[in-house]
């Protein structure tokens, strides 16, 4: 979608797709909770967990939590693009994040070079640097195993290294088997994304057409509809109110309303009733 198109109504952005502008992401009160808890664990370090179904709002919890983190001085945030990799390519992905070069088939140099890069950080910034991995269900079971053994020193008793993984349900059920037990121990903070109501639902629409600049963009009763029937899942609900603003600019309305949306999903319906208004 052009600029000429989102400027027919007056839009900064398009408020529906992924890429909004990390200040117009609507922080529940659970997301605030986790990024304050987030910025004193990583004072300690450790592992932290975001977990919920498809849609329910992960990504963007996990966009937050990196601005917030990156708000604090001298801290280092990592993120894992590639969480499906095999340890070494997991290793050369941490030494280009962290800016160390690493020789992957000598993992003990590996590990000790970061070792070290990361203890220097928490010495002079006293923050532990952070990593955060998305769709942490897809990492492999001897990565997150070593990377639990990265993350601590001095026998286990001091963490140097925050960790963020994010993933769906089958995360939770991954750590519940033997070999990732000592991950699940671990993990101190939590965040649980869960289906939205459509009161929840309301709050993030109206938030992001007010971040892009048009509040009256869909009328009341349009947002009411989409809020209902978006089953609770955020994407979903991002979804259908992005086909309305393309059926909107193709037919030149005004504002999005309930007949623009009567018309783009309920097609046969709509069909029906204008036949009947025929005489």
């Amino acid at each position: 979608m052009n600029r000429k198109m989102l400027a027919l109504y007056s839009l900064k952005f398009n408020p529906f797709l992924a890429d909004v502008p990390v200040s117009s992401l609507f922080v529940s009160p659970a997301i605030e909770s986790f990024c304050w808890r987030m910025q004193n664990h990583v004072i300690e370090g450790g592992f932290a967990m975001v977990t919920g179904e498809p849609g329910t709002g992960k990504s963007a919890a996990l966009r937050i939590v990196e601005e917030r983190l990156g708000e604090l001085r001298d801290i280092c945030v990592g993120v894992l693009t590639r969480p499906q990799a095999s340890v070494a390519d997991f290793y050369r992905e941490l030494g280009d994040l962290f800016h160390v070069a690493l020789t992957p088939h000598n993992r003990w140099n590996g590990a000790k070079a970061l070792r070290e890069r990361w203890q220097s950080q928490i010495e002079a910034s006293l923050y532990r640097p952070v990593l955060i991995i998305d769709e942490a269900q897809e990492t492999k079971t001897a990565v997150l195993c070593e990377l639990r053994l990265l993350a601590s020193t001095h026998l286990d008793s001091r963490s140097i290294l925050s960790v963020v993984l994010a993933g769906d349900n089958r995360l939770s059920e991954r750590l519940h088997h033997v070999d990732l037990m000592p991950i699940s121990s671990r993990i101190r903070t939590r965040l649980r994304c869960e289906a939205q109501t459509p009161k929840q639902l309301q709050d993030t629409l109206s938030y992001r057409l007010e971040k892009a600049g048009n509040v009256r963009l869909m009328s009341p009763e349009v947002q009411t509809a989409l809020c209902e029937h978006a089953a609770g899942n955020l994407r979903l609900l991002m979804n259908m109110a992005n086909e309305l603003l393309d059926a909107a600019i193709r037919s030149e309305a005004d504002q999005i309303d309930e007949k623009l949306f009567f018309e783009t999903f309920n097609t046969g319906a709509a069909a029906k009733a204008a036949r009947r208004k025929k005489p």
